[in-house]
């Protein structure tokens, strides 16, 4: 049975959330998301795999123009992207390119090009390169649906959704929920941070943005008080005597 979710979780904002388990014992899920531009092209972080579902749905939506990795390490299905759609431009972190198959050409690289560049989709999607993060995430923002999306600096796990075609229920053993708003997440936010003053910058400005939606790669979307979830979770870089 396919045991991956499509959704249209806002207006021309489609997510593809299927089960994945860290290391293979902790389930965290993993997602992709798509979204259609003004231009009618698609953007999409590709975190998971390009099965057949996954596919015929972004084709539906039209042209694919971007292929994004968030991240240092959500790199491992950016070569089937690529080859499905061999015209879309490739766009990831530097981290995420020293890890990438050594055959993708890459036509955007945060963290090596200025950092005023701009790839051409920014009309539609504000992006905010977390340079002081560990793992070197992309943070997304899309102003028509106020929608955030990311990889790694936020998780709302127990990730249900992303399990729900499956026979377990994607809790993490032994821990429950790992939210935004839990002492854990904050503790993890803190520890990801190797770059205080450059972690206050990028907190403040996701923390800036007009949305209400957030999209992880791991865990659930939360509805409704998105930006809440960012402030709890990274309040430590936005207390001022922090």
């Amino acid at each position: 049975m396919a045991d991956t979710v499509i959704r249209e979780v806002a207006s021309n904002v489609w997510t593809f959330s299927r089960p994945f388990a860290r290391f293979g014992i902790l389930p965290v899920g993993g997602r992709s998301t798509a979204i259609k531009l003004s231009n009618g092209g698609v953007w999409v972080l590709a975190s998971t795999a390009l099965n057949t579902e996954t596919k015929t749905k972004i084709d539906e939506l039209g042209p694919v123009q971007y292929i994004i990795s968030a991240d240092a390490v959500h790199h491992l299905f950016l070569g089937e992207f690529k080859k499905a759609y061999p015209t879309a431009k490739l766009i990831a972190p530097a981290a995420a390119v020293a890890r990438a198959d050594k055959t993708l050409n890459f036509d955007g690289v945060w963290g090596r090009d200025p950092p005023e560049t701009t790839y051409g989709f920014e009309e539609d999607i504000k992006a905010c390169y977390f340079s002081g993060f560990k793992n070197k995430d992309v943070a997304f923002f899309h102003p028509a649906s106020k929608t955030m999306i990311e990889a790694d600096l936020l998780f709302n796990l127990p990730c249900t959704e992303q399990y729900s075609k499956t026979s377990s229920s994607g809790s993490v053993p032994f821990l429950g929920s790992f939210g935004p708003s839990s002492w854990l997440h904050q503790k993890f936010a803190a520890s990801m941070g190797e770059d205080k003053a450059a972690m206050k910058r990028d907190v403040k400005t996701v923390a800036d943005w007009d949305f209400t939606r957030i999209i992880p790669c791991h865990g659930d979307v939360v509805e409704g008080n998105g930006k809440q979830a960012w402030l709890d979770a990274y309040k430590v870089y936005l207390d001022p005597v922090g």
